[in-house]
């Protein structure tokens, strides 16, 4: 029932504005972002590949207003990946990119071709940068308005950088057809639930038909060619998961888990102690306020763990 209400608060100015001044040290926030700045970032990913995890790097910056803001996101990633190979933590690092955060949702008037071609000379440069470093990007999904611009941009950057991973949302009625799509060799597939609002016209807003579809989408993806990437912290899921994989003859590694940073971290342990390949997704930056809020989202009782650090705070 707080889903929706959490939903609708992450797009309030007023409770950002709020909510932005607490310390990024605050339980709530810590939980889920490890820090702003790339060192802490750098240091939390270090000590994740240390207890045998692999992560993917999200820098956060999804509200952007011009293409100056949209490079300096770009200027982000890059330094993160040059510290990711200065570490020596390429190989089991890689970084996700949201589009709207390097220009996708841009106006035609911010220069030619408009906000799509600005995120994808921006994408290429990302992509450039992680292939230098030896590493790979991800490109997450947003709501389903941008499904079909992100796709596109991913068909144009896997024509030199075929290693770029795409994500799906088990959420929207379209993605068992995106699945079969893409489930080919070498296609890099994220399968997530979903944590954006949408409307029932193009997504499924039943728990147990958002779980129906994920099992379906798992069963194509594991079933293709590619390298599915299961990104999901219920149980039941992670059983099915496995099974298919078992029936499908699946060797471990060549498909992974994945969760988020902060949620679930024993099990992330427990599961890699078996061999399987698990990716931690870590975010970092200034601008975690729209993701933090998906995550209350998505877990509502953390909510009163939320609450407290608002009342607390001096």
């Amino acid at each position: 029932m707080l889903r929706q209400p959490l939903l609708a608060l992450s797009r309030s100015e007023q409770v950002k504005k709020l909510v932005s001044t607490l310390p990024v040290s605050s339980d709530i926030v810590a939980g889920y972002v490890p820090g702003e700045t790339t060192r802490e970032a750098i240091d939390a990913t270090a000590a994740l590949v240390d207890a045998g995890l692999a992560v993917t790097l999200d820098h956060l910056g999804e509200d952007i207003a011009d293409a100056e803001q949209a490079s300096a996101n770009v200027a982000a990633y890059v330094e993160v990946i040059g510290q990711l190979s200065s570490r020596g933590l390429a190989r089991r690092v890689e970084v996700s990119v949201k589009l709207s955060a390097i220009g996708q949702a841009l106006p035609d008037s911010a220069g030619p071709g408009g906000g799509e071609k600005i995120a994808l000379e921006n994408a290429r440069e990302i992509c450039r940068a992680a292939r230098n470093a030896g590493t790979t990007v991800t490109l997450d999904m947003e709501d389903h308005t941008t499904t079909d611009s992100t796709l596109a941009i991913l068909g144009e950057l896997r024509q030199d950088f075929p290693e770029t991973g795409a994500v799906l949302q088990a959420a929207l009625r379209r993605t068992e057809d995106d699945c079969r799509r893409l489930a080919h060799m070498g296609s890099r597939v994220r399968l997530c639930k979903g944590a954006y609002e949408e409307p029932e016209s193009v997504a499924f807003t039943e728990k147990i038909d958002v779980d129906t579809s994920y099992v379906r989408c798992l069963k194509v993806l594991l079933h293709g060619g590619g390298y599915p990437m299961i990104a999901t912290h219920d149980p039941r899921l992670i059983a099915i998961a496995s099974t298919i994989a078992a029936e499908v003859g699946r060797e471990q590694g060549t498909y992974e888990f994945q969760m988020l940073y902060g949620v679930r971290p024993e099990e992330q342990k427990r599961l890699a102690a078996t061999g399987e390949t698990v990716r931690v997704y870590v975010p970092y930056g200034k601008d975690w306020y729209g993701y933090l809020m998906r995550r209350l989202a998505e877990r509502p009782q953390n909510l009163s763990f939320f609450v407290k650090s608002l009342v607390s705070k001096k």
